[in-house]
Parts: structure tokens; C-alpha cells; sequence
């Protein structure tokens, strides 16, 4: 099994239907595509809370990495963000599903913790919203957000 199938939308809805998500992005962010095991980690000791994948608006993000000069927490040398950004753009034209984003609620602002590059390739490409994982501190902040988008 590759990684884009081990990785895929279908294995994350699986992963959640069976009670495995944190498992899933666990294995995800330290996986070669994402190079992220350090977040992996923090998550874990955090005792992270996971929803989805659900369908989430692009526009709500606040990236996290970018291009130097950009105001993000990761810069990213410009030709090594243009260079990623273009080989995703390619491998979208030819088929590719993008596994979910990764995304952290805090206060009410919503944070591109894994998936930048993927972000930046669909609103290049036209899209609007994307499958996402949501990351709450704990149940509570997460029931909370269900309670408030409920409606």
C-alpha cells in the first residue's frame, strides 16, 4: 500500500468511523509525505482531540508555513515553497487527492497546523474548502464547537 492510499480521505473517514483518528494522524505527520513526527509528538502529549474529516471553508485558515516574508511561524525559502507548491499542482492536474488538512481551534481562530503546501495548491487550483481534521485542546472545547455549529 503507497502512502497516498494509506493516507487518502477514505483511510482518515475509516480511521474515524473506527474510533482511530489520533492514531491515524499520528501516523500521517510522521509519515515521509508529512516530515512532521515533532507535531505527532506534541499532539499526542497534549492529549489532542480530533473531528472529522469534515468539509471546511479555505478562506477561515491562518497558515502556519509560507514563503519568507510572509507573516507565518514556518518561513519557507520562496523557491522551495514555489517548487512543492508547483509539483502539487502538477500531481493534483493528474488525479491526486490530497489527505485532509490538519487544523487547530483556538479561541475561535482556526490554524493550518499540517497541510500548507496542500492549502496553497487548492485555492491556486479554485478551490473553496477542503476536507479537514479539526484539533480541539480537549472534548470540551471540541463539543463546544459542535454545539455552536450545529445550527
Amino acid at each position: 500500500m503507497t502512502d497516498d492510499e494509506r493516507f487518502s480521505l477514505s483511510s482518515a473517514q475509516g480511521a474515524a468511523d473506527e474510533g482511530r483518528l489520533a492514531e491515524w494522524v499520528g501516523a500521517f505527520l510522521a509519515s515521509p509525505g508529512s516530515g512532521n513526527a515533532e507535531l505527532a509528538a506534541a499532539l499526542a502529549m497534549r492529549g489532542t482531540t480530533y473531528l472529522g474529516p469534515v468539509r471546511f471553508a479555505l478562506d477561515r485558515l491562518t497558515p502556519m508555513a509560507g514563503p519568507d516574508g510572509d507573516d507565518v511561524i514556518v518561513p519557507v525559502a520562496k523557491e522551495d515553497w514555489e517548487s512543492d507548491v508547483e509539483s502539487m499542482e502538477q500531481s493534483l492536474e493528474e488525479g491526486w487527492h490530497p489527505p485532509p488538512l490538519l487544523v487547530s481551534h483556538h479561541d475561535g481562530e482556526y490554524f493550518l497546523e499540517d497541510g500548507n503546501h496542500r492549502c496553497e495548491t487548492m485555492r491556486r487550483a479554485g478551490t473553496t474548502d477542503a476536507w479537514t481534521i479539526l484539533l480541539f485542546a480537549d472534548e470540551v472545547e471540541r463539543d463546544r464547537f459542535l454545539n455552536e455549529h450545529s445550527s
